[in-house]
């Protein structure tokens, strides 16, 4: 068999393609057959091999947060803590359980797209018709096809009978596609070869002969499958953050355990052993042993909120990515529009009108100059109801408050249009037309022709298809008043050539009256004979609640992009619609291929249309985006969008509509396949991501400042204020309290309008660094301060401890109302006031702290004595003071840095 490249069947007529598979028409001998499966292999996709489940559960250990917390494990471990310690490890063995649930996701992918190829196959052996399984298909096999088929493998077909086929798995185009056998240009993009019908995709109508020309991994969705394989996807932003926080944390300790054994030993002369035990200690201050904890509580709460919008999120950190996305890249048919199609436009020879509606609900106005009409006064545009009604097969339904239809997606929308332009809404045209004989749609001939009878013996000729071939077939037009007039080609063509740069698929509708004894009807019957009634526009509208969320996203300066497969005026077309901002450009697939990189790079930077694309294409924007150092999220629903999905920095996949291997492929699934609940989804990944933001702004200070408190101590060689299981305690039981109350902060107002942060941005800002310092003194002054107020006044150590660790826990409570309101001027009464989780959280944490304060049992435990109700007081004074110093220093801060601006 000779060797040619699979992307030039197209361009190759027929006979050609026979004679370069060395087969013929009657297919092949069962030798060649076992032959060919030898050499070829079976027609199904290669598995990749996976990792052992045990491979990667250690997997998850090398990263090091990990390993800071597994320090921290063994040293509350060495400390005798042991509560503690499984504590600390249970969240280490949660993490990585996760995470070995998540490593299997690229073979879901892969698995998905393998169960897409067809399970059966009718082909022609040896001149005989006969049925095998699809997995025994090779090159030259001569494939058999008809409506409701899976295409088994990619095949050149040989000769087609009204065939369509729904290709919007690879190439996103919402409509089927019509084939024929004529060879096409080698350029042709992939919707554009029509006389290709490729594995996996669902013939809707006619029938056809093809020779197998790919099989396996080597036709289009396989080689897409090998591309997803391939594709390597990028760690999340919040994950990159928390490997910086982990080596901050890591640097911090080490370096200052360093110092203090060298200090200590050389400068103090003291025991090793004391030193070793107080880098103990200073270590359990420093490292926040809940914040991990936190974090995937506060992941874990934003994912629910998404749910709540309609947003699936299958990978925690992704909820997070998705708020610090800069650019949304989305295909068009199903996410932007409803991937329904419906009548928006009628022109007759008296007027031009507009219909309103959505789907294929018959709920809808008819419009002339923007202003619902009463159709029953325009018999003009009731004859073309009528012929869209009557020269149709499709049916629509009304179930269970849901508009459905049966039969082509284009004659179901033909159907509502005759609903919603019919004045007396119980006609019913089919009733009352009776159907006598019909000249069904054929591509060769691009027309369907029906011929009717009513009741008192009038007949009707009715026909629609392309404006340019029926246009042909018309002698005259019909006039508002019923008059027949000469007809204006010339005219006639320019109004749907304009109606197709609006992105409409337009069809023209014609009629002709015969007696009542014509009951057959020919193509003769046509031949310049028909009455033109007039042109439908037909086009799969986007969304009203897309438009507006476009314009949600543009104003939190996030770029908008429409990556598809369909042509480039429907895209353009809804471009403009959406309020995308360019859309004067449009790139095609085949002009992409032209560009190098550095030139898409920039080309990206000013087009916000993408037309005709295949997956490479689709994958290579978002990497020209990413290389920008943007955030990318890729929506899409079909196979073809997979590797895209998989390499976007957040991947979003349609939940309705959408293809098993998208699902698969993406971190988020829309369980309404929906644009609006992408916007709503970064809104809310925003949320978090300031949740996040709030939960280390107030963790990490809080454990400077004990750790702050256990080196001068040391230095001073005093003893510690506060004892490790003390800090430990505290440390516990206020990040799954009021750390945790932070997690369900709700939305700020202004999230939608501020712009996305920087890809690269870390948590730790100099901000943050400001923060941890000036807190960090100010809890230390405040703790050390009382400890010291409590000794001078006689109190034995174990009294000026609790009143110590007491201060630090009052301390976190008035800190957590300055971080909820951080990012405000000035003090909100709303801030101040916080919220039911706040002040529950408050709550525990105050009788929690009064427990081990004032229980025996819990005092011999932790080595606390009842303080007096002064010293309690003299502590919420003392936060107090903590909260108005920080607020004043707030107002400050934030004044000389917009005088900067």
């Amino acid at each position: 068999m000779t060797d040619i490249q699979q992307s030039k069947w197209h361009a190759l007529t027929a006979d050609e393609a026979i004679t370069q598979l060395e087969t013929t028409r009657d297919g092949l001998s069962q030798e060649q057959v076992s032959q060919r499966l030898s050499s070829c292999g079976p027609n199904k996709l290669p598995e990749a091999p996976q990792a052992s489940t045990l491979a990667r559960f250690l997997k998850q250990f090398a990263n090091l947060l990990v390993i800071v917390l597994m320090v921290a494990g063994i040293l509350t471990a060495f400390l005798q803590y042991w509560i503690d310690t499984a504590v600390i490890f249970a969240v280490v063995i949660v993490n990585a359980l996760i995470g070995v649930v998540q490593e299997g996701k690229a073979e879901k992918a892969m698995d998905s797209i393998r169960q897409m190829l067809a399970l059966k196959a009718a082909v022609i052996r040896n001149g005989k018709r006969r049925t095998v399984a699809g997995e025994e298909l090779v090159p030259g096999d001569v494939v058999l096809l008809e409506a409701g088929d899976k295409v088994p493998a990619d095949i050149r077909l040989l000769s087609s009978h009204s065939l369509a086929v729904q290709e919007s798995l690879l190439t996103g185009e919402s409509l089927p596609v019509e084939k024929g056998t004529s060879k096409v240009e080698e350029g042709a993009a992939l919707g554009d070869r029509q006389c290709m019908a490729f594995s996996g995709t669902n013939v809707t109508s006619g029938q056809a002969t093809g020779v197998v020309v790919a099989t396996g991994a080597h036709t289009e969705i396989g080689r897409i499958g090998g591309m997803l394989s391939g594709v390597q996807k990028l760690t999340t932003p919040l994950v990159e953050q928390m490997d910086v926080l982990a080596k901050w944390i890591t640097g911090f300790i080490l370096t200052v355990a360093v110092i203090l054994l060298v200090v200590g030993t050389l400068v103090l002369n003291q025991p090793f052993t004391e030193l070793f035990l107080a880098v103990v200690g200073l270590s359990v201050a420093a490292i926040p042993e809940g914040l991990p904890a936190v974090l995937t509580i506060t992941l874990a709460v934003g994912v629910q909120a998404m749910a709540k919008r309609s947003a699936i999120v299958r990978v925690l950190p992704a909820i997070e990515t998705l708020g610090s996305v800069s650019v949304i890249c989305s295909d068009k048919t199903g996410t932007f529009t409803r991937n329904e199609m419906m009548v928006v436009s009628v022109q007759t020879a008296a007027n031009d009108y507009d219909v309103d509606g959505e789907g294929y609900a018959p709920i809808g106005d008819v419009l002339f100059n923007d202003k619902p009409i009463h159709t029953a006064e325009q018999p003009l545009l009731q004859k073309v109801a009528r012929a869209c009604a009557l020269c149709n097969d499709a049916e629509i339904h009304h179930r269970d408050d849901n508009w459905s239809f049966e039969g082509d997606p284009m004659e179901a929308a033909l159907v509502s249009f005759a609903s919603k332009a019919t004045f007396d809404e119980g006609e019913d045209f089919k009733a009352r037309w009776r159907r006598t004989d019909v000249l069904p749609f054929d591509s060769t001939t691009q027309y369907m022709a029906t011929l009717n009878h009513d009741h008192n013996g009038h007949g009707i000729i009715l026909v629609k298809g392309a404006p340019e071939v029926v246009l042909k077939l018309c002698r005259v037009q019909q006039t508002a008043q019923g008059e027949e007039q000469s007809i204006d080609l010339t005219a006639w063509l320019d109004k749907a050539e304009a109606l197709a740069r609006k992105g409409q698929r337009v069809l023209a509708v014609a009629s002709r009256s015969v007696p009542a004894d014509h009951t057959v009807l020919s193509a003769t019957d046509l031949q310049d004979s028909l009455c033109l009634l007039g042109l439908v526009g037909l086009i799969d509208p986007p969304r009203q609640e897309a438009i507006s969320a476009v314009q949600t996203c543009l104003n939190a300066r996030i770029q908008v992009k429409m990556i598809t497969g369909d042509h480039a005026v429907t895209a353009q077309a809804i471009g403009k619609q959406l309020g995308l901002t360019h859309t004067d450009k449009v790139l095609t697939g085949t002009e992409l291929d032209a560009l190098s990189d550095d030139q898409l790079k920039e080309a990206v930077q000013h087009t916000d249309v993408f037309a005709r694309t295949t997956p490479e294409h689709k994958l290579r924007l978002v990497m020209a985006l990413q290389s920008l150092g943007l955030t990318v999220s890729m929506t899409g629903d079909g196979v073809n969008d997979a590797p895209s999905l998989k390499r976007a920095d957040a991947g979003v996949a349609m939940g309705l509509k959408g293809s098993e291997a998208a699902k698969e492929a993406a971190e988020v699934v829309l369980a309404d396949d929906n644009f609006a609940s992408i916007a709503a989804a970064v809104e809310q990944g925003r949320t978090v991501y300031a949740n996040i933001k709030k939960v280390v702004s107030w963790t990490l200070p809080t454990n400077a400042g004990e750790a702050l408190t256990i080196i001068v101590a040391l230095l001073a060689g005093l003893p510690y204020p506060i004892t490790p299981v003390q800090i430990l305690w505290v440390n516990m039981i206020t990040a799954v309290t009021l750390g945790m109350a932070l997690a369900f902060e709700p939305t700020d107002a202004a999230t939608m309008k501020k712009p996305p942060r920087p890809r690269g941005q870390a948590l730790i800002q100099p901000a943050l660094v400001w923060q941890i310092m000036l807190v960090g003194t100010l809890f230390f002054l405040a703790v050390f301060g009382i400890y010291q107020y409590a000794i001078k006044a006689g109190h034995d150590v174990e009294y000026a401890r609790t009143l110590a660790m007491n201060m630090l826990v009052g301390l976190e409570i008035f800190y957590l109302f300055f971080v909820r309101t951080m990012n405000l001027r000035s003090i909100s009464l709303a801030g101040v006031k916080g919220t039911k989780v706040v002040w529950s959280a408050v709550g525990v944490v105050v009788v929690a702290q009064l427990a081990i304060s004032y229980i025996p049992i819990l005092q011999t435990v932790f080595g606390t004595h009842s303080p007096s109700l002064i010293d309690n007081l003299v502590i919420v004074l003392t936060g107090f003071a903590l909260l108005i110093v920080l607020e004043i220093e707030k107002v400050v801060r934030l004044t000389l840095y917009q005088r900067k601006r």
